[in-house]
């Protein structure tokens, strides 16, 4: 395989502020220079930032961020006091930081009190809604994870505030900024080599669905469990919820098909061009994990129905995978091949003759000595996380979309969560992103916006 030559840049590349370029200009210049790496973008005065959610992926986005613009964190926010000022501790001692943040306890007392530019968000799934609009009413632009919310209409109604008041919304759906796939996309599907698309499969195997079984207990005094359930339904609490816990419940989240495949519909949607899916079609339930205090599926199908192709979603958390060196991945069948991509690696086959292609992740160990002693960092996605905080930035200055605006990942989120509740109704359902119903449906319409718990206000409000 012919690779195309690294632009050489040695860590820390400036782009002077004075001379950074408006408009789609500058993000198509940082676009363009993303996938082999520009460390730094200047600017006369740090970005003040804020981060809500201090667990595992709330530090990695942060830590990217500050790698590659300067930054002053001032203010870390998490319900865990324990996690909180460990994550300050942490911060602290990376390369660039810039003096001791403010620590809360409530998003809306961080947000009230500290002007910030900048506000990542790392909570679990169901805080989502509620932090990312109020910090836009605040000021700030927003770098939310993935998926945007638990309900569709809780998505509509971020999407409605960032147009609203005017703000960058990024999501963290970084494959759009993965270098390998920026590369693959470029290569097969830009230039026609795959030919017509007729057939897209989509998939995960990891066996990541938590299922213990453990007591009731009493919650420890360094943990608030009332303000971390929040508008969720009130569980009994049974030990903290970090990492993994809280995403086996359906209170929280949205499964598997929310975690996962909300990435790699994504990824295809992006590749391809794709919008919304005309038809939404799941079927699954627990199937094998029969024990445990899970509620999400251990095995689901999903068809995304588009005009001349479908997408088709598989999740098992059991067994082994079909191929098991693309057990988290995108398959995309051509007419003259078919290209197979995941966050490590992608595979092009030429229909009859010809040499297939193979590339491989980017690292950038030597770059950023750093990422290899980072507690529990995932060393194959940091490289498309400083990407996608590059263009983030850009977007910002520019007052233009980045590559994972709101919007992008709205439609991302919400086709999963309709999935979910086609598997709930077990019926075929289509969304209708301008009347914001499933037409023809109003039970199905009725599971758009969840109850909120009492107390908790939804954000969305329209008819």
């Amino acid at each position: 395989m012919k690779q195309t030559k690294p632009i050489s840049m040695e860590p820390h590349f400036y782009i002077n502020r004075r001379k950074f370029m408006k408009g789609a200009t500058a993000v198509a210049i940082l676009s363009s220079l993303g996938t082999y790496g520009m460390d730094m973008i200047y600017r006369d005065k740090p970005w003040k930032v804020g981060l809500i959610g201090t667990g595992w992926y709330g530090k990695m986005d942060l830590w990217r961020l500050m790698q590659v613009a300067p930054v002053e964190v001032m203010a870390l926010c998490d319900v865990d006091r324990k996690m909180l000022e460990e994550a300050a501790r942490l911060t602290m001692e990376r390369p660039g930081a810039m003096g001791k943040p403010r620590l809360f306890s409530d998003y809306r007392k961080m947000l009230a009190e500290t002007e910030l530019d900048i506000v990542l968000i790392g909570t679990p799934d169901h805080w989502h809604a509620l932090t990312a609009i109020e910090a836009m009413k605040q000021g700030a632009h927003v770098y939310l994870q993935k998926p945007i919310s638990v309900d569709v209409l809780e998505g509509e109604a971020i999407l409605a505030a960032a147009r609203h008041y005017n703000k960058t919304v990024q999501v963290g759906t970084q494959r759009r900024s993965t270098p390998h796939l920026q590369d693959a996309k470029e290569k097969f599907i830009d230039t026609g080599m795959l030919g017509k698309i007729g057939h897209v499969e989509i998939c995960c195997y990891y066996h990541m669905r938590a299922n213990g079984d453990p007591p009731v207990q009493e919650v420890p005094d360094f943990f608030d469990y009332e303000l971390w359930t929040g508008p969720a339904p009130m569980r009994a609490y049974d030990g903290l919820p970090h990492k993994r816990w809280w995403r086996t419940f359906m209170e929280y989240g949205n499964g598997i098909m929310g975690d996962m495949c909300v990435h790699m519909l994504d990824t295809v949607r992006w590749m391809l061009d794709l919008r919304w899916p005309n038809r939404i079609t799941s079927h699954g339930g627990i199937f094998v994990q029969t024990g445990g205090e899970s509620n999400i599926t251990d095995t689901q199908s999903a068809v995304f129905e588009y005009d001349d192709f479908d997408v088709h979603w598989q999740h098992r958390s059991w067994g082994t995978p079909p191929d098991p060196e693309y057990p988290w991945a995108f398959r995309i069948y051509g007419e003259k091949g078919t290209l197979v991509g995941s966050t490590m690696q992608y595979d092009f086959t030429p229909q009859g003759d010809g040499e297939p292609i193979h590339g491989d992740v980017l690292y950038e160990r030597e770059k950023f000595p750093e990422d290899v002693n980072e507690a529990d960092i995932e060393l194959n996605a940091v490289p498309a996380t400083r990407r996608h905080m590059i263009n983030f930035l850009a977007a910002i200055e520019s007052n233009t979309r980045p590559f994972s605006d709101i919007e992008e990942g709205h439609i991302s989120s919400a086709s999963c969560i309709i999935a979910n509740l086609s598997q709930k109704l077990e019926r075929p359902l289509t969304y209708d992103p301008s009347a914001k119903t499933i037409p023809g449906d109003p039970e199905a319409s009725a599971l758009l916006k969840r109850a909120y718990r009492e107390g908790w206000e939804h954000p969305y409000s329209g008819a």
